[in-house]
């Protein structure tokens, strides 16, 4: 059904009609689910992949589209154009067909981020400090009008498309405790990546890349895990730090990035730096093949509950049938309540930001997800969340699968953890041309 704008919204669509003439790394290593761990496909790939189907869809068909807090996604689609900007403009964002077409270059964002500027400044301004119900019924008002805006900005300025179904999981920044020189309890390292380890496209695709190290002219996969793990990397000074739990540390390599908080209280970010080149072997489905957790009972929670009573010998054991392991660096200018740095350059946003195959899907594309919180009772319904493509990770693969961000620390993890359920995966992809908010509908 067709929408006209409200009456409170009419100034905030005359600022924005002045622009309409012209409107037209990482966190990402193998996050992802409960599985608990995700199994990315080998590293090579016979081709390009095929683009996804895509289904246009109306707003007013997408799930709960009403009820979500739009305005929300203002700061995160702002973090998206800020990373864009210093972008050439043929910088390829990723995607294949119709969403390459137009979202897949830095180019196809300029008169789109040009106009949310211009929706910042027509927002309405937050009601003066105050108290009581009269303040809260202010602030209740201003917050409608704001999400009404946003929502109206998007509507008249992408269309929305469903990819089909997929899976849905979480990932999130684990918090560890480390030292920055080794003793008794501090004595799992992280690694920064060795300079021989170089990088390539996987068969001239600039969005896959393998990792290893040149010998006579062809690139070989590096040391596995066993082989660093009993020193193969001992003596040059590759420690960035020590942490006190080798299984934080395995997980750790699972999410891609994360917190250590050192003894003093000081807390350093690290993130992935890269890869040795060895495919990812799931200890989750090592487990079960044994015998050892049902496959009906894995999950994160599960497996460190094993690992946990397996001790230290066996668990390290079972880290080793996974010959995949992660570099890491330092990441500096970040605040504690930013989340790390993702694929797209910018801080991740706690239940905005979302992995996916950038193969598929361009980084900084709005998306259209159900989410549903694994904390909450089963019968709790999913929620409608508008979320933007800022992350890619090793198990993220296919047009229609995400993987959540739930944020830091343990809370974020228990969520991360319990998370894996199919989702429909609408696209938003910029329209070629501007309409008003009744055309869209």
């Amino acid at each position: 059904m067709p929408r006209v704008l409200a009456p409170g919204r009419a100034v905030i669509a005359a600022a924005l009609a002045v622009s309409c003439a012209v409107l037209i790394r990482p966190a990402s290593a193998q996050h992802g689910g409960p599985s608990p761990e995700p199994e990315p496909p080998p590293q090579e790939q016979a081709g390009p992949p095929a683009p996804p189907p895509l289904r246009p869809v109306s707003f007013e068909d997408l799930p709960g589209w009403p009820s979500d807090s739009h305005a929300e996604i203002l700061p995160v689609l702002q973090a998206s154009c800020a990373a864009l900007r210093p972008m050439r403009p043929e910088a390829p964002l990723g995607g294949a067909g119709e969403p390459a077409l137009r979202a897949g270059t830095a180019a196809a964002w300029t008169n789109v981020c040009a106009e949310l500027r211009l929706l910042e400044r027509a927002l309405p301004r937050p009601p003066r400090q105050g108290q009581g119900r009269a303040y809260d019924r202010r602030v209740a008002v201003w917050l409608a009008a704001k999400n009404l805006a946003v929502r109206d900005f998007i509507e008249a300025r992408f269309e929305a498309f469903s990819t089909g179904p997929g899976i849905m999981t979480g990932y999130y920044e684990p918090i560890l405790r480390g030292a920055l020189e080794p003793d008794e309890v501090f004595r799992t390292p992280l690694h920064a990546r060795p300079p021989e380890l170089v990088e390539a496209p996987v068969n001239g695709n600039p969005l896959r890349r393998r990792y290893g190290v040149l010998r006579d002219g062809r690139m070989e996969p590096f040391f596995d895990r066993a082989a660093i793990d009993g020193g193969a990397l001992s003596g040059r000074g590759l420690e960035l730090v020590w942490v006190d739990d080798p299984t934080d540390a395995f997980f750790l390599h699972i999410q891609g990035s994360g917190r250590v908080i050192l003894p003093n209280g000081e807390m350093l970010r690290v993130g992935y730096a890269g890869q040795n080149g060895r495919s990812y072997v799931s200890i989750g489905r090592v487990l079960i093949d044994r015998g050892d957790i049902a496959r009906d009972q894995m999950s994160m929670q599960s497996l460190r509950a094993w690992l946990g009573m397996a001790g230290y010998d066996r668990a390290i054991e079972v880290f080793r049938a996974n010959p995949s392991y992660i570099f890491f660096r330092f990441v500096d200018g970040l605040t504690p309540d930013q989340g790390p740095i993702g694929a797209m350059g910018v801080p991740l946003t706690p239940q905005r930001s979302v992995a996916v195959d950038r193969s598929f899907i361009p980084l900084g594309l709005p998306m259209w997800v159900q989410v549903r919180d694994p904390g909450a009772r089963r019968d709790t319904p999913p929620e409608g969340r508008l979320v933007i493509a800022q992350d890619t990770g090793g198990a993220i693969r296919g047009p229609a699968r995400t993987d959540f961000f739930w944020g830091w620390g343990q809370e974020a993890g228990e969520r991360a953890g319990r998370m894996r359920e199919e989702n429909e995966v609408f696209l938003l992809l910029p329209r070629t041309a501007p309409v008003s908010t009744a055309e869209a509908q």
